[in-house]
């Protein structure tokens, strides 16, 4: 695999680039909010694991302590800069060199809206889980009316309902031209695409203990400008106990219009 040397996420001229930096910088912070909803499920130690796109190796740093810890990354420059002590792998997630090695908990953290293809990936991860292990995907929602005024991608309105191939064409040649010919923009999936994908697997939402978190002040819950700054308005209205009140974790309009992030558990049904 060519290693690039100069991605464009660490681009500093690039308009995302601000985005990402603090995605990077709360990367521990979003790991242990990961393991915090999945504490819930499963006792987190001792745990053969496997975290797919694994990126700047926060979640890792925090699992790796008590567990058995792989990571997995397309990108083997984001590889060589998470700590030694991680167990690293370059390989693709969808094309797992593992032949018969099974895992308690399998992590996507923003990963699966980034994939060239997503048909068939659950059933094909499933071989790779144990009889009683669970899959923890976060994914922001397509349909979710804070993400259409602001996707957390590009900080732009209507992407987030926008097919790949859309915003290749139609969108980046008019901001950013180079990242047209990237195959991994982002294309976000909504509640009822990610269910229909699940297929032998139960759905859970995370939603309400996500909203608690959120008000309590966990930074490892959002880093875009646009949800940060919604957020200290919600605080400062006190509009906060309403939204707590409101949140839940069913099949709700809440669910598949609002809540700009999914936090699901799948687990065998």
């Amino acid at each position: 695999m060519e290693i690039i040397e100069s991605p464009s996420w660490l681009n500093a001229e690039h308009p995302n680039f601000e985005r990402w930096k603090r995605a990077r910088e709360i990367s521990e912070e979003r790991g242990k909010f990961v393991k915090l909803i999945i504490s819930k499920f499963i006792k987190c130690e001792q745990l053969d694991i496997l975290e797919l796109g694994s990126g700047e190796g926060g979640t890792a740093s925090v699992f790796s302590r008590d567990n058995r810890f792989i990571s997995l990354d397309l990108s083997l420059l984001r590889l060589k800069r998470q700590p030694d002590s991680i167990v690293r792998i370059n390989a693709d997630a969808q094309r797992l060199p593992f032949k018969h090695s099974t895992f308690d908990l399998i992590i996507l953290q923003d990963v699966i809206e980034h994939l060239p293809s997503n048909i068939g990936l659950l059933g094909y991860l499933s071989g790779f889980v144990k009889k009683d292990g669970i899959i923890f995907i976060s994914t922001p929602n397509r349909f979710s009316l804070f993400n259409i005024i602001a996707d957390p991608h590009f900080g732009l309105p209507l992407i987030s309902v926008m097919r790949r191939e859309q915003i290749k064409k139609y969108v980046l040649p008019l901001i950013r031209k180079e990242d047209s010919l990237r195959n991994d923009i982002a294309q976000l999936l909504s509640l009822k695409e990610l269910k229909q994908m699940s297929g032998d697997y139960e759905v859970i939402l995370n939603t309400k203990f996500a909203v608690s978190e959120l008000i309590k002040g966990n930074k490892g819950v959002i880093w875009s400008g646009f949800h940060i700054r919604l957020l200290n308005i919600i605080l400062w209205t006190g509009l906060d106990k309403l939204m707590l009140k409101g949140a839940n974790d069913k099949g709700s309009l809440l669910n598949y219009f609002f809540t700009p992030t999914f936090y699901l558990i799948l687990k065998r049904k």
